[in-house]
């Protein structure tokens, strides 16, 4: 019924405002983010509206645009042309300042007045933020499409090389579509598997999870963010067995975990420039961890890293009262994750640090830790580019293993915390070829570049290759025997049968390198079910969003219903495989149904829940399943009789393929 309400709500706020027209203002307010408003509704707008004349507008009688105006005039925000970054403290108060106002509006004509105005008075980069972080947020932003981020900032998705090729073109008027070669050269055994970090799917991924759940984010903003230490530990866990997965898929070793008393490796030189501030930094090999000035010193990483071991060891955190809070349970990880990345829900970031946070910064400055060159921010600076960088998931892999101590720290699941008492899988197994492909894929450059009055766009895009799969089905045969109907909760995971030098995985040691592949729930009449699962139904995975040419044209074309492309957070489907190999890589494919009744969040709620659930909770509302996520894999597994024995978990033994001629 909750959602019900909610959703009345919702339609009131913005029912003055049919949805094609709020969907064409954001497109219009995106378009081409370093000219002036190009779209005379705007325009005027811009240059007639004053944020503060009307105070009845706003939610809090005007206090937010108060705050921001007053900034304005003392000449104390960053100017425009200029780079931004979220980590960058002040300039993230700055954007957190529009988030506000935007917040506080009202209705629609507050907002595109004010995101109009401010368009043209604020630094580009802290607007896009604050109007992306506004539209998911807020009440006013419900059926809003945003567009791709690699279109509206596409300097910070591909290389330098395409954006002067883009340039050239614009300027000889000739349309072109550009080659985008991954970052690096076959001397390098990470370019082996730059498909995956530099995936602008899997970039978009990242941000916008960080935008669903921002480390900023207080309830005063209007809801509380349901488990989001603990999202923030599987997210990143989903991303760290996934890029291992595709290091196996590519005779790669599994990565390993950064340490602060030990060189980086692995240099990086991404190829990427700004559009407004120079290249992006570069790194060499073989670098040991200096201090970085103004940020943090190396001994304060090892510092809080060891404050958060004892907590894990102890059992238990202490708040900043002094307080002890047990994590010797299902919610210990919630907190954790809170702690470690320190988002403004940890309880203590005055002792515990904020490792995760400071860790980006402290690899984007390795480059120039002095300030001595007067760099930019390095891609770490910034979750659009972080995951480009090998080190991004080595830090990833460091803070896994952290997380994973706490959970080895737990009673492992005993027979009974796994039954489901009366239901059998008979088999579990999949339709079709599990088989993996690149294909090319086309976006659009001409946000790159810069317009002139009266002078027309020209076609210009960028051409870069993908992974993608054919698709398939989880099919299982499950057997209820308890005489009436039961709700199942079906988990399904993808486990890589062996490590690089061929070594096999047992339940011991394989069992946290499990990929999530789907979360679903389905009735189980009595007696025998065949349950089919299309793999584009995935809960962990979004379809490709649409590009914002076509967000444009089904805007304008007055009836615009988008509502499958409202989240783009999850993986991209295409990418809920991993590469695997020529002549196959053998995987696990596990299933475990468990008791839907117990784990369901919503008892009277549709069991469907749509979109990408498993990652990113659902919108506003507690998150659907009460088990911990990664359950049962979460915990370690000293003895498998315990799963072996258990009628309602199964596995069998999968193959992905890689084909490497299909077009």
């Amino acid at each position: 019924m909750k959602v019900l309400v909610l959703c009345a709500l919702v339609a009131l706020a913005a029912a003055d405002v049919p949805l094609a027209k709020r969907q064409q203002d954001v497109n219009h307010l995106l378009w081409k983010i370093y000219d002036h408003l190009h779209f005379d509704d705007l325009k005027g707008y811009a240059s007639s509206f004053n944020p503060e004349g009307d105070t009845s507008m706003y939610k809090d009688g005007g206090e937010a645009v108060h705050h921001l105006a007053k900034e304005y005039k003392d000449h104390r925000l960053l100017e425009q042309h200029h780079w931004f970054s979220l980590f960058n403290e002040r300039q993230r108060e700055e954007a957190l300042m529009l988030f506000d106002v935007f917040m506080q509006c009202k209705d629609w004509d507050c907002a595109v007045k004010n995101a109009a105005y401010w368009r043209e008075h604020m630094n580009e980069g802290e607007f896009v933020y604050a109007l992306y972080t506004a539209v998911i947020h807020s009440d006013l932003g419900h059926g809003i499409v945003l567009p791709p981020l690699y279109e509206v900032t596409p300097h910070m998705f591909t290389n330098s090389e395409v954006i002067q090729k883009a340039y050239t073109a614009k300027m000889t008027n000739t349309p072109g579509s550009f080659y985008m070669e991954f970052t690096g050269t076959k001397k390098n055994k990470e370019q082996r598997v730059a498909y995956f970090g530099e995936d602008i799917g899997m970039n978009v991924h990242h941000v916008t999870w960080h935008m669903d759940f921002p480390f900023w984010w207080e309830d005063k903003y209007g809801h509380h963010l349901d488990r989001k230490g603990e999202l923030f530990f599987w997210v990143h866990h989903q991303l760290t067995v996934r890029f291992d997965s595709e290091r196996l898929s590519n005779y790669l070793d599994m990565v390993d975990e950064l340490q602060w008393e030990k060189p980086v490796e692995e240099g990086f030189a991404p190829h990427t420039i700004y559009k407004y501030g120079g290249e992006f930094p570069a790194r060499p090999d073989h670098i040991h961890f200096e201090d970085v000035d103004g940020v943090a010193r190396v001994r304060d990483m090892i510092i809080m890293e060891s404050r958060i071991h004892d907590a894990i060891s102890h059992g238990y955190i202490t708040d900043k009262d002094g307080k002890v809070i047990d994590i010797m349970n299902d919610e210990g990880i919630d907190k954790l994750g809170d702690i470690i990345e320190s988002s403004m829900y940890s309880p203590n970031a005055q002792y515990y640090g904020a490792l995760h946070n400071t860790a980006h910064v402290m690899l984007g400055r390795q480059g120039d830790p002095h300030g001595k060159y007067n760099m930019p921010p390095g891609v770490m600076e910034h979750f659009e580019t972080a995951t480009r960088d090998p080190t991004f998931f080595r830090l990833h892999k460091y803070m896994d293993n952290i997380f994973k101590e706490h959970k080895d720290s737990l009673p492992p699941y005993t027979h009974d915390d796994l039954d489901f008492p009366g239901v059998d899988i008979e088999n579990v197994g999949v339709d079709g070829e599990l088989k993996t492909y690149f294909e090319h894929y086309e976006f659009d450059l001409r946000n790159a570049v810069d317009s002139a009055e009266g002078i027309e766009d020209v076609e210009l895009k960028a051409d870069v290759d993908r992974l993608n799969h054919n698709d398939f089905s989880f099919v299982a045969d499950v057997k209820n025997n308890n005489g009436g109907e039961v709700l199942g909760t079906f988990r399904i995971y993808l486990c890589p049968d062996y490590d690089n030098n061929g070594e096999k995985f047992d339940y011991t040691s394989g069992h946290w390198h499990c990929i999530e592949m789907d979360k679903f729930w389905k009735k189980l009449a009595p007696g025998n079910n065949h349950i089919v699962r299309k793999s584009t139904d995935s809960s962990v995975t979004v379809p490709d969003v649409p590009s914002f040419q076509s967000l444009i044209n089904a805007a304008d074309s007055g009836s615009f219903d988008m509502h499958d492309f409202e989240r783009s957070c999850g993986i991209p489907n295409r990418m809920l495989l991993p590469k695997g190999k020529r002549d196959g890589m053998e995987f696990v494919l596990w299933l475990a149904v468990t008791d839907g009744k117990h784990d369901l969040t919503h008892s009277n709620g549709d069991p469907e829940h749509g979109g990408t659930h498993a990652l990113c909770g659902v919108h506003g509302e507690t998150y659907p399943d009460k088990r911990p996520m990664g359950f049962p894999l979460d915990r370690s597994i000293p003895d498998r009789r315990v799963f072996d024995e258990t009628t309602n978990i199964k596995f069998t033994h999968v193959k992905v393929y890689h084909d490497e001629h299909h077009h």
